[in-house]
C-alpha cells in the first residue's frame, strides 16, 4: 500500500485556478480508477477530477468553493501498488489528475484579469475569505476593498455563481447600479468594453400565465447569454450577404466522398472544403482577421476558425481549428470531425476553445438560407453558411446565357463596423464567393 497525492490538473495555458465545486468521493471512500472524485469550476469550464489509480481517499486538503491553484494537490489516495510510504508518513508519489473528460463549457469569453492574482490576495485582506458560510474569492474581494465594499454590504449583494457564490461579474453590476460605472482600476478600458451586459438586463416579474413552465437556466446557457449581449453591446454589426453558385463543390464532394473515406479512414463534409477557401480568403485581405483594443487594432498573425458547434444539450461551443492556412484538406477534416466529436461528446480542452480568430457558423445545418450571426468577441467579423438547395440560375455560355439547374447557397458575414468597413466586409465575402466558383470539379485528391 502507498500514498498518492492527486493534484489539480492544468487544463490550459491561460487557467492558473479553479474552484472545488463538490466533493463527490469523502474521506474513507472507495474509488475505481478514472472515477470522478470531485467536480470543479473555472471561468471557462466546468469538470468532473477523475481518481488517476484505484485505492482509498484518505484526505481531502481543501473544502468545497475553496479556489485551488494548478498544481496545487487537492487530495491524498492510499492506493494499492505505489510506492512505500516514507517514514514520516508523507505521501511518496505525486500524481497529477487527468485533465476533465466531461467539459461543459461555453463560448469562449474573453478572460479580463482586472487584478494580477498575488495582488489581489494581497489587497483582499481586508475581507474575510469566508464569511457566514459564504466563500469570496480573492478577486472579488480585491474589487470590493478597492470600491470600498464593506463586509455587510457585500454579502448583500446576489451571488449568480455556484451555491450563489458572488462573482467578478456579479460585482461590477451591483457597482453599476450603485455607482453608475466602476473606477478604471478595477476594470480597465479594454475590461470595459468586455464586460457581459446581460445580466443588467434580465427582464424582471413577467407576468406568467395558465400551464407556463419556468426553467431556470445552466450555467453554460447564461454563459452565452452573456456573451451574446456583450457582444452586441460591443459591437456595431453590420451584415453581408452573396448568394454563390457552389455546384462545382457539391459535384467534387459527392464523387471523391467514398473514395476518400476508403483511403484517408475520415468522412468528408462540406465544412472542411468551406474551411480551405475560407482561410485562403482571409490570407489573401487579413483585413477581416483583426481584433480592437480600446483605439488600436490587433492584426492577427496566425487564422484561428472557430467552428459553432450545436450540443444535444442545446447550448452551443465554438472549438478553434489553428493555423487553418497551414492544414491540407486532409489535416481540416480529421481537426473537423475530431472537434465536433469531442463537442458534442463534452470531451473538448479549455485551450481548444480559446484563442479564435475568425469564427465560421453553419445555419444550413438546420435547413436556414442564410443568417445574422452575432460576432465571437474579441474578434471582428462571423461568416454564417446557409443551406444548399437546387435551384435555377441563369449561367452564362460562349454562346450565350441559359437557364438551367444549379447548387446555390447563401453567405451571410457579419462585421464590427468600428473596424470593418463596408467596402472591406463587401469585398471580403465576394472574394470568398468567386473562390467557392472557381472550385476546380476535376481536382484529384
Amino acid at each position: 500500500m502507498g500514498k498518492v497525492e492527486i493534484v489539480m490538473p492544468k487544463m490550459g495555458e491561460s487557467v492558473a485556478e479553479a474552484t472545488i465545486i463538490k466533493w463527490l468521493k469523502q474521506e474513507g471512500d472507495k474509488i475505481d480508477a478514472e472515477e470522478a472524485v470531485l467536480e470543479i469550476a473555472t471561468d471557462k469550464v466546468d469538470s468532473e477530477i477523475p481518481s488517476p489509480e484505484e485505492g482509498t481517499l484518505l484526505k481531502q486538503l481543501f473544502q468545497e468553493n475553496d479556489v485551488v491553484k494548478v498544481g496545487d494537490v487537492i487530495a491524498i489516495m492510499e492506493v494499492t501498488g505505489a510506492g512505500a510510504t516514507t517514514d514520516n508518513g508523507n505521501a511518496d508519489s505525486h500524481v497529477e489528475a487527468i485533465v476533465p473528460a466531461e467539459v461543459q463549457s461555453a463560448v469562449a469569453e474573453p478572460v479580463v484579469a482586472a487584478v494580477p492574482l498575488a495582488e489581489a490576495q494581497s489587497e483582499a485582506s481586508a475581507i474575510p475569505r469566508n464569511d457566514n458560510g459564504r466563500f469570496y474569492s480573492p478577486l472579488v474581494r480585491s474589487i470590493a476593498k478597492k470600491e470600498s465594499i464593506g463586509t455587510k454590504e457585500l454579502a448583500a449583494i446576489q451571488g449568480s455563481g455556484m451555491n450563489g457564490r458572488v462573482t467578478k461579474n456579479d460585482v461590477i453590476t451591483y457597482l453599476e447600479n450603485r455607482t453608475g460605472t466602476p473606477s478604471n482600476a478595477i476594470l480597465g478600458s479594454a475590461a470595459q468594453e468586455a464586460k457581459p451586459a446581460f445580466s443588467a438586463h434580465i427582464p424582471k416579474n413577467i407576468a406568467l400565465m395558465e400551464g407556463d413552465e419556468v426553467i431556470e437556466m445552466d450555467r453554460m446557457r447564461k454563459l452565452i447569454a452573456d456573451h451574446m449581449v456583450m457582444s452586441k453591446h460591443t459591437s456595431p454589426h453590420v451584415t453581408s450577404m452573396v448568394e454563390v453558385d457552389v455546384t462545382n463543390i457539391v459535384q467534387w464532394r459527392n464523387r471523391i466522398k467514398d473514395e476518400f473515406q476508403k483511403k484517408e479512414g475520415e468522412k468528408i463534409t462540406f465544412t472542411p472544403i468551406f474551411f480551405e477557401l475560407i482561410a485562403k480568403a482571409i490570407r489573401e485581405m487579413p483585413g477581416v482577421n483583426v481584433s480592437l483594443d480600446g483605439h488600436q487594432i490587433i492584426k492577427r498573425k496566425h487564422i484561428n476558425l472557430g467552428m459553432a458547434t450545436a450540443l444535444p444539450s442545446g447550448n452551443l461551443i465554438v472549438p478553434v481549428i489553428r493555423d487553418a492556412d497551414q492544414l491540407n484538406l486532409l489535416g481540416l477534416t480529421k481537426a473537423v470531425n475530431d472537434l465536433a466529436r469531442r463537442a458534442r461528446d463534452n470531451k473538448l480542452n479549455p485551450d481548444e476553445i480559446q484563442g479564435g480568430t475568425f469564427t465560421v457558423t453553419n445555419v444550413g445545418t438546420f435547413g436556414n438560407v442564410m443568417g445574422t450571426p452575432i460576432i465571437n468577441q474579441p474578434q471582428a467579423a462571423i461568416l454564417a453558411l446557409g443551406a444548399i438547395r437546387k435551384k435555377p440560375a441563369v449561367i452564362e455560355t460562349p454562346y450565350g446565357d441559359t437557364i438551367g439547374i444549379r447548387q446555390m447557397m447563401f453567405l451571410s458575414m457579419s462585421y464590427d463596423h468600428r473596424i470593418v468597413d463596408g467596402a472591406l466586409g463587401g469585398s471580403f465575402i465576394k472574394k470568398l464567393a468567386d473562390l467557392f466558383e472557381a472550385f476546380d470539379p476535376n481536382k484529384s485528391l
